[in-house]
């Protein structure tokens, strides 16, 4: 990692982040960072708690004259999105992340940068520890698994907390008071075959799809970018009947909240059709190049000859599967009728594995509201049934909207335009927070989410604004001192 990380101002918050990124944090495999949020805490002497579901809580008294205003909870999540680049050699759950400095941005080497959360983590720790800060007492709120389920969330102990207002740190824009969000489902489809040998002479082929940008599979699902799983899938539909494709597996995506970037397929052809693929997937390149020219330069499509396999998909399995991929949704479904250009609904084909007798097709849908959730959900599942698949839906998760008589709202709007002389974008998001789920254990509290500037996240292009966060920081610390009485 870059020292020069530890130099950017505020020295304290950039500090906290570096020591929390050398602490690996995938989701689900987060005991390492949950000690470490413990030990934190123990260090600062500060009342320390953990709950059954690894939810870390830590509480810290109000400054001198601040005792009588509302306590208040800073919220963030400690997980992170594992992404890497195809030729990035590391171990996310040995190593920690590599970062530097590139002009006003913080960027890590090939891999996901952990801003999505960790710049949040990394703020409330700042607070924790800051002798300078004049604030209202502070429950800090570290969740788990929030990437792949909002489990912590989901079983929070609400008795532990007793603060009237929740500052959620988890958004991606500095000028924007996030007011509500998209609740979520996950649709996945599994199948079982006998792979069976090919009787005629093949010629076989590594096919790839690579360099798309992916992203955030709700904040960034209006943005026109490639799935790789769907480019993937246009070059396998009808070659079976043009040129006798046979597919012995494919792996696509990563990550169910993240845009697929890349998809790779072992597939064979007919030894006399093999030029006539070659031309058929050359063609399919220069058509993709063109429709994605201005939102994915780098698309690669690449085919090298490879020795041929012993075993493939049946020509049934192998036809269904590829008709249940074109047909599924894939991106924004439906978008919002009352604010513009925030989408309202969508689906994102985030994962297909064909290999070794088994099929796994995963999908997330999301929407702000729950009917057209479900609508969006069961139209995939569909898709999938008809391919003879089984599916299961399941981490459903509701959608938040703000009260419109917030008085944290009111009084961080205000605010804001106060300290930086313009309007605050009041937005809903389509990405899912985890507003909502705490809200129903934490019933009377007034909550809105906001964040420094980061892009690209759940991507290896993931970075964060220096100069935005410490905007953010400035504001975060006067919204603290200004928070009213009971």
């Amino acid at each position: 990692m870059s020292q020069d990380i530890r130099l950017l101002e505020p020295i304290t918050l950039w500090n906290h982040f570096a020591d929390l990124n050398a602490v690996p944090r995938p989701s689900k495999k987060e005991e390492r960072v949950i000690q470490f949020m413990m030990d934190f805490g123990a260090s600062l002497g500060l009342e320390t708690l953990k709950d059954k579901s690894g939810n870390v809580i830590i509480k810290k008294p109000a400054t001198l004259g601040m005792e009588n205003r509302q306590t208040v909870i800073l919220q963030s999540h400690l997980d992170m999105v594992h992404q890497k680049n195809s030729d990035t050699q590391f171990d996310f759950e040995t190593q920690g992340i590599d970062m530097y400095v590139d002009g006003d941005w913080v960027k890590a080497k090939g891999t996901t940068l952990g801003a999505d959360n960790g710049l949040g983590v990394a703020s409330i720790m700042a607070l924790l520890s800051a002798e300078d800060v004049k604030h209202p007492a502070l429950e800090a709120l570290f969740t788990i698994d929030e990437e792949t389920g909002m489990t912590g969330a989901m079983h929070l102990d609400g008795s532990l907390l007793s603060g009237t207002i929740l500052l959620n740190l988890d958004t991606e824009d500095d000028d924007e008071l996030c007011i509500g969000c998209a609740g979520g489902i996950d649709t996945n489809a599994h199948l079982s075959y006998e792979a069976e040998p090919a009787l005629d002479k093949l010629q076989a082929f590594v096919l790839k799809v690579s360099g798309l940008k992916g992203g955030h599979s709700g904040m960034d699902i209006n943005k026109g970018r490639a799935n790789a799983n769907k480019l993937m899938n246009r070059m396998l539909y009808k070659a079976d009947e043009q040129f006798g494709l046979r597919v012995a597996s494919i792996d696509g995506g990563s990550l169910r909240n993240a845009i697929p970037r890349e998809s790779v397929a072992l597939v064979a052809v007919n030894i006399e059709s093999a030029v006539a693929f070659e031309a058929h997937v050359a063609q399919l390149w220069r058509e993709f190049q063109q429709e994605f020219k201005k939102v994915e330069p780098d698309l690669t499509v690449s085919l090298e000859k490879t020795a041929a396999q012993q075993n493939y998909l049946p020509k049934t399995i192998q036809s269904q599967l590829i008709n249940a991929i074109y047909a599924v949704q894939n991106g924004v479904y439906r978008m919002n009728a009352e604010i513009p250009e925030l989408v309202e609904t969508s689906s994102s084909l985030a994962r297909v594995l064909a290999k070794d007798g088994q099929v796994l097709i995963q999908a997330l849908q999301r929407s702000s509201g729950e009917s057209a959730k479900m609508d969006i959900a069961n139209t995939v599942r569909a898709a999938f049934e008809n391919a003879g698949m089984h599916v299961e839906q399941g981490g459903s998760y509701p959608g938040w909207q703000l009260p419109a008589d917030s008085s944290v709202l009111t009084l961080m709007s205000g605010l804001y335009r106060d300290i930086f002389n313009a309007e605050p974008n009041i937005q809903a998001c389509h990405a899912g927070l985890e507003c909502g789920i705490l809200g129903k254990h934490l019933p009377n509290t007034d909550m809105i989410s906001f964040g420094p500037n980061i892009r690209h996240a759940h991507s290896p292009d993931e970075c964060v604004q220096i100069s935005s966060v410490k905007k953010f920081w400035s504001f975060l610390c006067t919204t603290l001192e200004e928070i009213p009485g009971f």
